[in-house]
């Protein structure tokens, strides 16, 4: 009888070696090859729409989700007893081709010179911003392939490369200052990299969440 049971947990104590073995083996091999983060959104470069001229909005012909050309005529201020300015400097344009992703500016309020009006993007020049811990940074260089995966398309696949690495921490740009008194607690900190995107026939929304994979090794 005691010799069934050895019988019996022999295999399986040489099962969980293999598991045990297979899951130290998978942690190594991608902490050895890849650095992947799951804190990581595709972004692009925010563009404001802004007056040349202080004055009353006399109109402003956008919505948000639109698409404008560039210098597509989009607003126009009141230029009032200001007839010495030159008629195109009361022209709101778009400053590139692009999405309108919030409009800001309303008919009728008074607007100064370079207050936006709207803020658009390129969606022909969306990244990926991926932010990795400074304990891993070491090994990221640019031009590295790495393997995107998109959470708003269920996991589609996407593939691109480091096109920059981050001069500074997030923590470094925060609008609270950081407290030199109380008790310090040691965070690691997180560096900004940039990856590039593919061209693609998916509509990538800013903001949305991507887990990324960088090829280390």
């Amino acid at each position: 009888m005691k010799s069934n049971k050895n019988m019996l947990i022999i295999p399986v104590f040489i099962l969980m070696l293999v598991v045990v073995g297979g899951i130290i083996a998978y942690y190594w091999y991608n902490s050895t090859y890849f650095v992947s983060t799951d804190d990581s959104t595709v972004q692009s470069d925010l563009v404001k729409i802004a007056p040349q001229i202080t004055g009353k909005l006399a109109e402003i012909n956008i919505k948000d989700g639109q698409y404008v050309e560039k210098d597509q005529i989009v607003g126009r201020i009141d230029m009032g007893n200001l007839a010495d300015i030159a008629t195109d400097s009361s022209v709101v344009r778009a400053p590139i081709s692009g999405i309108i992703l919030k409009k800001q500016g309303t008919a009728g309020e008074v607007v100064t010179a370079g207050q936006p009006l709207a803020t658009m993007i390129d969606p022909s020049a969306l990244y990926i911003n991926a932010n990795i811990d400074e304990t891993k940074l070491k090994k990221v260089k640019l031009g590295q392939s790495v393997d995107i995966t998109v959470d708003e398309y269920d996991g589609l696949k996407l593939s691109g490369k480091v096109i920059s690495v981050g001069d500074y921490a997030n923590s470094d740009l925060s609008v609270i200052p950081t407290s030199t008194s109380g008790t310090f607690t040691k965070v690691v900190q997180k560096i900004p990299v940039k990856i590039s995107l593919p061209k693609n026939k998916y509509k990538l929304l800013p903001g949305t969440n991507t887990v990324v994979k960088i090829h280390v090794k």
